[in-house]
């Protein structure tokens, strides 16, 4: 009976359909109001997740094709009915883009979070066959799949029924209905809860694995490093992160939660675009291994002709040491003696090293700049309360910086060493600085429309990150021990490995 009542409520809602016990309730003392139903729906999720990756992929991949099915049926009657009757929702007085740039941008950074499931592939990279050609093909043929569908569904909805008669709570049902239409209301509330299994297992799924990837570099305790022999899965994680995720689910309210998801991936993205210029133009000259990899860097040495004791003779500014005997910064220049027979038949080794010196330096304060006016950019672009001299000053100060250093990067060599720094092959990023200075501009500009609540909340959510940082991960961090080898010997170093793990 609490089944039949469940599934009729999760389907076609109502004040009375759930039990009282997994209905929502307010509470008077805490003034705010617990959803029982959604950390419910939060602990089923995660135990499939659970059971293994084949078979939560299996139904994933099901509630996928129901949630494609019922979008394209939404675009398909929504086209037939905005013929047939006009398109009454194109025909306001106020037009079609009554709130601007603005507020077209203000939304969509609000429901961005709809975007968090192509990170969540990147996550799952140890349980791919062949990552380096089909994670690059999976998430752009997800992403071109997944704008199609939501770009078309939009226009569709819009369409049909104007923007200020439309219901927030179940806006599509209620344009069908609007129509006549009222039995569509079953295909696309059955569509609405497949998609939101589908979110919730594409946003559960990737945070144990990076609890996994943490715990083995010694930021967080080995208890989340645990991977079940039988299902191959972290499953101690995926239960921290069900847990977590279930009391969150419970207290806070669907909008809150939105925000900050929206804010913690935008954030995400921005970090990877700003890491991809630095790792082009100012990669570093020097890696951490961990001291499990003595022996092969030791033979990897030997081979060059240059073992720890010879480079401590030789040169003492090139040895290869632990991270406490080093106190220079990844991203500082060293002056290593390494082979770069490219480099060396095109001009004098002195002479690159004067010149390099200043290529990085001049790189590396350009991509900072840029950073800085995009900020500047985006602030007083948002930001309608500044004084318009003020904001047009800074607007004009932030469009220079960008610019500038946008045509600084585009004619300033990219660092050699980029073919030599990590494991090579694979995915490269396209475009490179124009798509990563696009990415940063976006979504800074969509982080600063997010509302001053949400940031509030995120912020005590890095505090809390940070004291967990300080108080453990810095002191059991593996770069505690690690060694640190030139970057165009560490692919060499893993592969000549038998602890080396792909």
């Amino acid at each position: 009976m609490y089944l039949f009542f469940f599934l009729k409520a999760l389907l076609f809602g109502g004040e009375g359909s759930l039990p009282a016990f997994i209905a929502r309730q307010y509470i008077p003392a805490l003034d705010m109001v617990v959803d029982p139903c959604a950390a419910i729906l939060v602990f089923i999720v995660t135990g499939l997740l659970c059971v293994g990756i084949k078979e939560s992929t299996v139904a994933q991949g099901i509630v996928t094709i129901a949630n494609v099915c019922a979008m394209i049926f939404v675009i398909v009657a929504g086209t037939y009915l905005g013929f047939k009757t006009g398109w009454a929702g194109y025909e306001l007085p106020t037009g079609y883009f009554p709130f601007g740039v603005n507020g077209m941008l203000a939304g969509s950074a609000t429901v961005f979070f709809a975007y968090i499931g192509f990170d969540t592939v990147a996550s799952a990279a140890e349980e791919v066959k062949n990552p380096q050609r089909d994670l690059p093909l999976g998430i752009g043929a997800a992403l071109s799949i997944c704008c199609a569908l939501y770009m078309l569904v939009s226009i569709v909805i819009v369409g049909l029924v104007p923007y200020h008669a439309m219901d927030p709570d179940t806006p599509i049902s209620t344009a069908f209905a609007s129509h006549g239409m009222q039995w569509a209301a079953y295909v696309i509330t059955a569509g609405a809860v497949t998609a939101l299994c589908s979110t919730l297992m594409g946003s559960i799924l990737p945070q144990p694995r990076i609890l996994m990837a943490m715990a083995r570099d010694g930021l967080l305790p080995s208890f989340f490093s645990d991977i079940n022999k039988s299902t191959q899965v972290p499953v101690k994680s995926t239960i921290a992160t069900g847990i977590g995720a279930a009391v969150l689910a419970f207290f806070m309210d669907v909008s809150q939660l939105a925000g900050m998801v929206s804010v913690g991936t935008l954030l995400a993205f921005t970090m990877v675009a700003i890491c991809v210029l630095i790792l082009r133009y100012v990669p570093p000259d020097e890696v951490p291994l961990p001291s499990s990899l003595q022996e092969s860097i030791d033979s990897v040495s030997s081979w060059h002709g240059r073992n720890s004791h010879e480079i401590s003779e030789e040169n003492p500014k090139a040895h290869v040491g632990s991270s406490k005997e080093s106190t220079k910064p990844l991203l500082d220049k060293v002056d290593i003696l390494v082979e770069l027979p490219l480099i060396e038949k095109q001009l004098p080794f002195v002479d690159y090293a004067i010149s390099e010196d200043n290529r990085r330096k001049i790189a590396g304060w350009t991509i900072m700049f840029t950073c800085v006016g995009v900020l500047l950019l985006t602030y007083s672009a948002s930001d309608l309360g500044l004084p318009g001299f003020l904001r047009y000053t800074l607007c004009g100060a932030g469009g220079i910086l960008l610019l500038l250093g946008l045509v600084v990067l585009t004619f300033i060599d990219q660092d050699e060493a980029r073919h030599n720094f990590g494991h090579t092959g694979g995915f490269i990023c396209p475009f490179v600085p124009l798509l990563p200075i696009v990415c940063i501009l976006i979504n800074v500009y969509l982080l600063i429309n997010l509302g001053a609540d949400t940031w509030a909340r995120v912020t005590i959510w890095l505090l809390v990150g940070v004291v967990i940082y300080v108080f453990y991960g810095r002191t059991h961090s593996s770069l505690e021990d690690a060694i640190y080898v030139p970057a165009a010997h560490a692919d060499e170093i893993f592969r000549s490995s038998e602890n080396y793990v792909s």
